[in-house]
């Protein structure tokens, strides 16, 4: 698990080094096709980071809460994934 943290950190620390990266591209007026290109490299790291965050939440948190026998907390759970997916697929 301590794994699965820092290979999503080092996704996140990837992308906000490269948003700084595009950020001064913009500013010098660069290429707008280097500046795309190093914008899909940020929105690939920071999706491969949300499916990192996914698979840990569904592997911990979500199945500890579906071995319970606490019915409203599962429709919570499923609802919260429910939720994300959604906002992801925007």
């Amino acid at each position: 698990m301590k794994n699965a943290k820092q290979n999503t950190l080092i996704n996140f620390k990837k992308a906000h080094s490269l948003l700084g990266k595009i950020i001064k591209m913009v500013e010098a007026n660069e290429y707008c096709i280097d500046i795309m290109q190093q914008n899909l490299a940020a929105i690939g790291l920071l999706k491969s980071a949300h499916q990192m965050l996914m698979e840990n939440h569904l592997n911990t948190c979500f199945r500890t809460a579906m071995g319970t026998k606490n019915k409203k907390r599962k429709q919570e759970m499923t609802q919260e994934i429910l939720r994300v997916t959604k906002l992801l697929n925007k």
